[in-house]
């Protein structure tokens, strides 16, 4: 399957990182000695990709791991282990959430990495609607059950969780109340590791529903569902519409507190769009209950948007992360994340954990048995190198002075 990138997701990257693992995070083997590197340095994709990591000379901090360690304190010795949103995971990163559509055909082999990894999967919205809570009979398109249970078939004790995103046509179908209740999920909910994700719009289309063009055949089986509209004269060309939900602070406020309240032993996240008072937003979702708040920022999403929303509408990333001060509590990144110093550059910046979105669908592409292990394989030793870089020895130790801005 060809995955569309954007500039700042170099898929052949992801593919190599997916076969060879932490081994590709270096030159090939072949050219030490032979070739000269760092002439030619690839040009920034965004904000992010222009910042630059900035070791101090003096590093306190290594002093004291050496005191601790009684040894001089390598890379390995960095700590990645996350609490994030409730969950335990084994470094700080998480499977973004996957919708229905056919470029999730690998949301069981993705499902059953992760597990395998120990780290939370968000499954996305609409699952329900059109794939069927149990099973969609479907190669490609699996039920929302069927991805739950090849996650926790996989899952270690104790690491790990599965949130379920909601939208306005989940909560039609009551997706929520039938994971809650249902005895397969009993394992997850005892342990606490079951969350829902309440969906306030997405990265790709800030301020819209979903959208995707469909035949007029399928027009017919929706009608009623979603709302139409037909784009072309001969009506072959078919818009199918979803509601974005309304949302004022009160609104909002309540949704959140009806969660916690409805759903007692499940985590609380709520995903935003980056839109201009997104900080403002993620006070209020965290004031009224949030374990998390996830920010995905206009290199976002892999969902099917309009051509001129890509470009030029939403907040970057690291401008939503500037508007929002976590204060202690759990902000989640996603946008174009795929190695682990960009991972790094979004902890320096407030996020508690990195969302892998496009990058896991590519790498387990490549691989369905393991090509997400070996990402999360290069990734973890990048973030270790570069956090002890840093002089630090736990990820979430890094912070703002650990970065350098070039003159705009």
């Amino acid at each position: 399957m060809t995955y569309l990138t954007a500039p700042g997701l170099p898929e052949a990257a992801v593919r190599a990182r997916a076969r060879d693992g932490a081994a590709a995070v270096f030159p090939p083997l072949d050219s030490y000695g032979t070739t000269v590197f760092g002439a030619e340095a690839a040009g920034p994709g965004d904000e992010i990709d222009a910042l630059r990591l900035a070791p101090p000379v003096f590093m306190p901090g290594r002093l004291a791991a050496l005191i601790d360690l009684g040894r001089e304190p390598l890379y390995s010795d960095v700590r990645l282990t996350t609490a994030l949103g409730g969950f335990d995971a084994p470094v700080p990163v998480y499977v973004s959430a996957l919708g229905s559509t056919r470029v999730a055909g690998t949301s069981l082999a993705l499902s059953r990495q992760a597990g395998r990894l120990g780290i939370p999967m968000v499954i996305g919205e609409n699952v329900a609607p059109m794939n069927g809570f149990r099973s969609s009979g479907d190669d490609h398109r699996k039920g929302l059950l069927e991805r739950i249970l090849a996650y926790c078939e996989e899952l270690p004790d104790g690491v790990g969780g599965v949130c379920v995103q909601q939208s306005t046509e989940d909560a039609d179908s009551e997706v929520w109340n039938h994971v809650y209740s249902d005895p397969a999920v009993s394992g997850l909910l005892a342990s606490g590791r079951l969350g829902f994700e309440m969906k306030v719009g997405q990265g790709a289309k800030p301020g819209l529903g979903g959208l995707t063009m469909i035949s007029e055949t399928r027009a017919d089986d929706l009608d009623g569902q979603y709302a139409l509209e037909r784009l072309t004269p001969d009506g072959a060309s078919v818009l199918r519409c979803s509601s974005p939900g309304t949302f004022t602070e009160e609104i909002f406020r309540r949704q959140i507190q009806l969660m916690r309240n409805n759903y007692p032993r499940a985590r609380c996240w709520v995903k935003l769009f980056p839109g201009r008072d997104v900080g403002h937003a993620a006070d209020i979702a965290w004031e009224a209950g949030a374990h998390a708040v996830t920010v995905d920022g206009a290199e976002g999403g892999t969902g099917w948007a309009p051509t001129g929303f890509l470009g030029h509408v939403g907040l970057p990333l690291a401008e939503c992360l500037r508007r929002i001060d976590p204060a202690g509590r759990t902000l989640l990144a996603s946008g174009r994340v795929w190695d682990g110093i960009r991972a790094v550059k979004l902890l320096a910046l407030g996020a508690g954990a990195v969302g892998l979105g496009r990058a896991a669908l590519v790498a387990a592409d490549e691989d369905p048995d393991h090509g997400l292990e070996r990402l999360l394989d290069a990734m973890a030793l990048e973030m270790r190198m570069a956090v002890s870089a840093l002089g630090r020895y736990a990820a979430e130790e890094t912070g703002p002075e650990d970065l350098w801005r070039p003159e705009s």
